[in-house]
């Protein structure tokens, strides 16, 4: 009985229908010989993460999947045309999926999707959640899904755009052992590093630690390059030093928040794409709730937090990957 879930809610992933033909729809389900995986939530990680998923499956399984932009979920089925197909719902995902991957913005997504379609999940199922969620709610999605007769695993990613699109990710996985060790060959598709954190929610936990760290050293990180400009130092002479001294990080020497000195990243593209300053500001929250919640003092963490807010409220930097942090800053720094 699941005293615990919520009435069944409207899917977060609308209807994606009209974006395929009835006989796109039979084409979905014809692969009766292989094994379905499904995955929902194709955003800017979910995209390449399915897309490796496909493209190293494509001989054994088959791939559903569902986006709430039935464009983007029609465009991803028409690159892998001998392996993935689209679900007209989510719900149609888990009547049919042996192993579902969700990649889900955020923990209220997570819930709204698990509760319309943990009722239709099959017996023995792996759900395998890569979203970046609360460990309260990654936890309470578990007990619906196990209740239900299914398994679930948190795994959540760490690596960016970059590597999700190269599969060197790395996964934080929350559950148990023997459910972590049937989603690892799927994982291995996707990345390069899998650890197994403990039961589930510590993956959660985990990915957590990590996103607080990574957004305390960019603001770092875009104090020092703020400062050194201002004290008449170039940003690429800085940071030649920076990387070969006790300063560098990988927000020094793989994803610089200074335009022009990785020329691949976000804030060499007009901090396009990458992880947006929202997202980095939904996972300081979380940092900072779980600080309070186990009562750990993070001096740098409530600070860093409270910075990625007043940046993601600003007009021009909506939309934009989190190193956007440094061009506030220099543009403050300017006035």
């Amino acid at each position: 009985m699941l005293a615990a879930l919520p009435r069944r809610a409207a899917s977060a992933m609308p209807s994606c229908a009209s974006a395929f033909s009835a006989a796109a729809r039979c084409r979905a389900y014809s692969s009766a010989a292989k094994p379905t995986l499904g995955f929902i939530g194709l955003g800017q990680m979910g995209y390449p993460m399915a897309a490796n998923l496909a493209r190293h499956t494509a001989q054994t399984h088959s791939l559903l999947v569902h986006d709430h932009d039935a464009a983007t979920a029609a465009r991803f089925a028409a690159a892998h045309p001998q392996s993935a197909s689209v679900a007209e719902s989510a719900r149609a995902i888990a009547e049919r999926a042996d192993v579902l991957f969700t990649m889900l913005p955020a923990g209220k997504h997570c819930r709204s999707v698990y509760a319309d379609i943990v009722e239709g999940l099959r017996h023995d199922a792996l759900c395998v959640d890569c979203s970046t969620i609360d460990v309260a709610t990654a936890t309470e999605i578990a007990k619906w899904v196990k209740a239900k007769g299914a398994k679930i695993v948190d795994a959540p990613v760490s690596g960016g755009t970059g590597a999700a699109t190269a599969g060197t990710l790395t996964f934080m996985v929350g559950g148990t052992a023997a459910d972590a060790d049937t989603a690892r060959p799927f994982l291995e598709k996707m990345g390069k590093n899998i650890y197994h954190c403990g039961a589930n929610g510590t993956g959660q936990a985990a990915k957590i630690c990590n996103n607080m760290m990574l957004g305390i050293c960019m603001v770092g990180v875009s104090e020092a390059f703020t400062l050194g400009k201002n004290l008449g130092l170039a940003p690429t002479l800085l940071n030649q030093i920076l990387n070969t001294s006790s300063g560098r990080s990988w927000c020094t020497d793989t994803y610089n928040p200074v335009p022009g000195i990785n020329p691949n990243v976000p804030a060499s593209k007009s901090y396009a794409g990458g992880f947006g300053v929202a997202l980095m500001s939904k996972d300081m929250g979380l940092a900072t709730a779980a600080a309070s919640q186990t009562q750990t003092p993070i001096v740098l963490g409530a600070a860093a937090e409270q910075v990625y807010k007043r940046v993601a409220a600003e007009k021009d930097c909506k939309g934009k990957d989190f190193s956007v942090v440094y061009q506030w800053m220099a543009a403050a720094g300017e006035k």
